[in-house]
């Protein structure tokens, strides 16, 4: 893997979770959600820099901990609840060049995330730079067809494209949804378009049982039953 880019990982983790509370400083399996992300960026080996943006103090005393930098704290407006993911980036990317540092390369990193590894981010910064992309996703194939599919509509089933009621599923185009958990950007393309990445990404196929939304405990549960059938997989 090279060494030699000038890359940023940016972890966004504010304060505030109100589904889970405290869902970043949380304990996963004994450690806090926030360090999974921390330590897959840490031991990737291939960021100059590993930051943490938050408006939380206990969240940076654990990102720092973990042996992230907070560099700097994030403003209150990206701090709120209608602030979106490329707000934080963009903020972050203007802060740090007025500071006088830049980056060509950045993943974006969710903090309750812990099934990204050091292996995936390795694969998917290998893959914008040799693709010269402008961004990667890591991407889960649906275990059905969307596209066959139903609604409730006047309290009955009704396929939403009836068109595929009768097609075999192997039959089907696969669809894919994004894993939520990291994207990795070419900084300059990114600016330009300030995220709104018009030559669209390239995909990292990620098996479902590295994949889960944890927005309720009955997610973490779930999570955590699967990141040990992870451990247990590559043991």
């Amino acid at each position: 893997m090279r060494t030699d880019i000038n890359a940023v990982a940016i972890i966004t983790a504010r304060g505030g979770s109100k589904r889970i509370p405290g869902k970043n400083s949380k304990l996963f399996l004994g450690k806090p959600m926030l360090v999974y992300s921390v330590e897959a960026a840490l031991s990737a080996g291939i960021f100059r820099e590993v930051m943490v943006s938050t408006d939380d103090e206990e969240i940076a005393k654990i990102a720092r901990e973990a042996g992230a930098s907070v560099p700097f704290m994030r403003s209150e407006e990206m701090a709120n609840d209608f602030a979106t993911t490329d707000d934080v980036l963009l903020e972050v990317l203007e802060t740090y060049e007025q500071r006088g540092e830049t980056f060509d390369y950045m993943a974006c990193i969710y903090p309750t995330a812990p099934f990204v590894t050091a292996d995936k981010l390795q694969s998917a910064m290998c893959l914008l730079i040799e693709q010269d992309g402008a961004g990667v996703m890591p991407v889960v194939r649906y275990s059905f067809p969307p596209q066959r599919g139903m609604a409730v509509r006047d309290g009955k089933l009704v396929y939403c494209y009836p068109e595929n009621a009768t097609k075999r599923s192997q039959d089907l185009e696969p669809m894919y949804h994004d894993c939520g958990q990291f994207y990795c950007y070419h900084v300059a393309r990114y600016l330009a378009c300030k995220g709104d990445l018009s030559d669209g990404y390239l995909p990292i196929l990620v098996d479902e049982t590295q994949v889960q939304d944890i927005d309720n405990p009955s997610d973490w549960a779930l999570a955590e039953m699967k990141y040990k059938m992870m451990l247990k997989n590559d043991a």
